[in-house]
């Protein structure tokens, strides 16, 4: 009964109405007027209770610290230093006092994606001892006026009542996305996000030195151009800290850190698995490790062999494999292509090529892989030209064998055009050093064209030199779907291939 209460209930006031008029001949238009007063009050306080809910505690109330100290971040060595310097002026009180120093208002974390900011922020507060509010920059945008302003209050106070309630004598207040808030004010009508920021640049104002609790903002984002100047300025954000993605050393350091909790076989190489994970960051090598561990399970067997931790970083680099069925001319296609990419490489950088696999995986109906390089930071314009050729080189494989190309080479060509574009902004061009301003569509367009079709002449060229090679890999990459870099290259010894002549 009471399941259906409200239909009833709509049921039935329209009849009790008709009724009421025309049979009892009662007016019932006060009646109507009233009920409709009385909805629109209890409307206009029930949305101000949710108003007040969701600005208040709920979105703002200090959450429990994770127990994590920075020995258990790594891969940040830098960052991490830098991190625990700024903390000592919370953590040595008596020091800053004697040298006049002014404790730090705000440091602000900026990288990519997954390097590992959120921990830092953990682990600062874990150094301090003391109580860690953390909110996302999202929380803050709302269509009402105010709103976000209020937040940003209730956030700071909820931190210092934590703070005096624990008996701890400083706060950590961890915003993530902060560029959400704190983008640039460029006078327009976003009036919302212009007072949030406002009261955000308060509150960072009121942190002096004798209040007590201190709170400490650490921000976090992977877009610092896009803060405001007045956010970055020295009293506010003091520190600006990069966290960069991992070297090979960090990288080793974070897969052991993930590997403690999980059975290793004895072939399980994590520092081969640091070398071939080149620009990873913390999370993707976490997500290895993890799915490495899935692969494992699935197995069935006691440990991680080094093959589950392969397949992992394919995974990862690419997507799971999927069940798209080929017909036989696009896995020839497929397989020619890969072979193009694959002997340009062997070509330009012997040795290079580790695997050519034809499964599909991700998007890419196949791919090469390559054997792990040492970190490079610094390019040649001799090196991004090899970098350019072996993407052209499936592209180049196709026109030998069918006389035009596909749409499997579109990745291939943005990358191309990609590093076109690194070399003309780096002035590694006959163009010189230019300004990226004074580069028109058209500009591009000749320069884009100029580059890689006498890089393509080049790569066909030397290709065409390798038809044996095809024919000899083409059986073997169909019928097993998996090439393997010491085979492919005794494949290429076989036809008396010599090696590094595209440099030349």
């Amino acid at each position: 009964m009471r399941k259906y209460m409200k239909e009833i209930v709509i049921g039935f006031v329209p009849v009790l109405l008709i009724f009421l008029q025309f049979f009892v001949e009662v007016n019932v238009i006060p009646i109507i007027l009233a009920a409709v007063i009385l909805g629109g009050l209890l409307f206009m306080v029930r949305t101000r209770g949710n108003l007040a809910a969701v600005g208040g505690d709920r979105r703002t109330k200090a959450r429990p610290t994770v127990q994590l100290s920075f020995d258990e971040i790594g891969g940040q060595e830098r960052a991490k230093q830098e991190l625990i310097e700024a903390l000592d002026f919370l953590v040595h009180e008596e020091q800053i006092k004697k040298f006049g120093i002014r404790p730090l208002k705000g440091i602000l974390l900026t990288g990519p994606p997954g390097t590992g900011k959120t921990l830092l922020a953990k682990a600062a507060a874990q150094y301090t001892n003391s109580v860690y509010v953390t909110a996302s920059g999202s929380e803050f945008v709302e269509m009402y006026v105010g709103v976000g302003a209020s937040r940003i209050r209730d956030i700071f106070k909820e931190a210092r009542q934590k703070a005096t309630k624990a008996g701890l004598g400083s706060a950590v207040v961890f915003i993530d996305e902060i560029d959400v808030i704190g983008g640039k004010r460029d006078g327009g009508q976003h009036r919302e996000y212009d007072q949030t920021l406002n009261q955000l640049l308060t509150e960072m104002d009121g942190i002096h030195t004798s209040e007590t609790p201190r709170i400490l903002l650490i921000g976090a984002t992977n877009r610092k151009e896009m803060l405001d100047n007045a956010l970055l300025r020295p009293g506010r954000f003091d520190r600006h800290i990069a966290v960069d993605l991992p070297d090979k050393k960090g990288r080793s350091h974070i897969l052991n850190i993930h590997a403690r909790n999980k059975p290793l076989a004895d072939d399980a190489d994590l520092d081969k698995v640091a070398a071939e994970s080149f620009g990873f960051s913390g999370a993707q090598l976490e997500s290895v490790m993890n799915e490495a561990a899935i692969y494992a399970m699935r197995d069935d067997t006691e440990a991680i062999s080094h093959r589950h931790l392969s397949m992992a970083i394919d995974k990862v680099m690419m997507g799971e494999k999927t069940d798209r069925e080929a017909t036989k001319e696009e896995r020839e296609r497929v397989a020619l292509h890969e072979l193009g990419h694959a002997i340009t490489a062997e070509l330009v950088r012997p040795g290079s090529v580790s695997q050519v696999a034809l499964s599909p995986r991700g998007q890419a109906l196949g791919y090469v892989r390559h054997n792990p390089q040492q970190d490079r930071y610094l390019y040649t314009r001799e090196f991004l030209e090899g970098q350019i050729m072996i993407a052209l080189g499936g592209a180049a494989a196709e026109e030998m064998f069918y006389g035009g190309r596909s749409t499997g080479s579109r990745g291939d060509f943005d990358q191309a055009m990609s590093i076109v574009r690194t070399m003309v902004e780096s002035g590694l061009t006959e163009m010189g050093i230019v300004d990226n301003s004074m580069m028109t569509p058209d500009k591009w367009a000749h320069v884009n064209g100029e580059i890689l079709d006498g890089l393509f002449d080049r790569v066909r060229q030397l290709l065409d030199e390798q038809r044996v090679v095809f024919e000899k890999s083409l059986d073997v990459l169909v019928r097993e779907e998996t090439l393997g870099g010491d085979r492919f290259r005794e494949l290429l010894a076989s036809a008396g291939t010599p090696v590094n002549q595209a440099s030349a």
